[in-house]
C-alpha cells in the first residue's frame, strides 16, 4: 500500500540503501557516514544533493516510523537496511524500477533497463514497460509516463513517491535530455528577442 508522500530527502535516504545493497553488498547495511555519502554522491544522481548527517539521521527517523528502514543492532556502529519491497508491496523488480527513477529523475523504459541492472535484470523493454504499467495503473499510482518531450523519439517515466507530478509543462521539461532542454530555451530566447526588436522599431527606439 502506498503512505504518505515522501520528502525529496526520505526518496534519496531510502533509494540509496536499495541501490547501496546491490552495489556494494559487504558494506550493507549502511552506516550513517556511509548513507550520507550516498545521498551526496554526485554520478548517477538527480537532482545532485548536500545534505549533513544530521539531516539523514533525521529522515531515517521519518522512514522508520512508515516501516521503511530498520536499524540493524548486534554491531558497534549503528546501521540501517530498507523495507522497501514490504513496505509498499511491490516485487523486486519495481523495487529496482522506483529507486533509479527516485536516483536519476525521469528516464525512459530502455534507460530504466539499462540503469537497473545491478538491481534486477530485465529480458527487454517490454518487461520493462510491463512493470511499469502495473506500477501506473495501481489503484493509488506509483509511477506516470509524462508527455513525450519535443523531439524525443520516446517518451519517459516518473515515480510518484512523492506526489503527483506539478504539472504537464514540467513534467516535459523534466522528461527532455538536458541537450534538449537547453535547445529548447534558447530558441524560446531568441523568440523573445526578436519580438523585443520588433516593438523597439516600431516604438523608434534601439534596443
Amino acid at each position: 500500500m502506498k503512505k504518505r508522500d515522501l520528502t525529496p530527502l526520505e526518496a534519496r535516504v531510502l533509494a540509496v540503501l536499495v541501490e547501496k545493497e546491490s552495489t556494494v553488498p559487504d558494506s550493507y547495511p549502511l552506516s550513517a557516514n556511509a548513507l550520507t555519502s550516498g545521498c551526496n554522491q554526485k554520478t548517477a544522481r538527480d537532482p545532485v544533493m548536500d545534505v549533513s548527517e544530521a539531516e539523514v539521521l533525521a529522515t531515517v527517523e521519518e522512514l522508520k516510523g512508515l516501516s521503511l528502514v530498520n536499524t540493524v543492532s548486534g554491531s558497534r556502529v549503528v546501521r540501517y537496511e530498507h523495507n522497501f519491497a514490504r513496505g509498499f508491496g511491490v516485487p523486486g523488480a519495481a523495487v529496482a524500477l522506483l529507486t533509479q527513477l527516485m536516483l536519476r529523475g525521469p528516464q525512459t523504459a530502455a534507460e530504466l533497463r539499462q540503469n537497473t541492472e545491478r538491481l534486477h535484470r530485465f529480458a527487454d523493454v517490454s518487461s520493462v514497460e510491463g512493470f511499469l504499467e502495473e506500477l501506473a495503473e495501481r489503484e493509488q499510482p506509483f509511477a506516470i509516463k509524462l508527455p513525450k518531450a519535443p523531439g524525443a523519439r520516446e517518451a519517459r517515466w516518473a515515480h510518484l513517491l512523492c506526489g503527483p507530478v506539478a504539472s504537464v509543462e514540467q513534467a516535459a521539461v523534466a522528461a527532455m535530455p538536458r541537450d534538449e532542454e537547453v535547445a529548447l530555451l534558447r530558441a524560446e530566447v531568441a523568440s523573445l528577442r526578436q519580438l523585443v526588436n520588433r516593438i523597439a522599431v516600431e516604438l523608434g527606439i534601439t534596443p
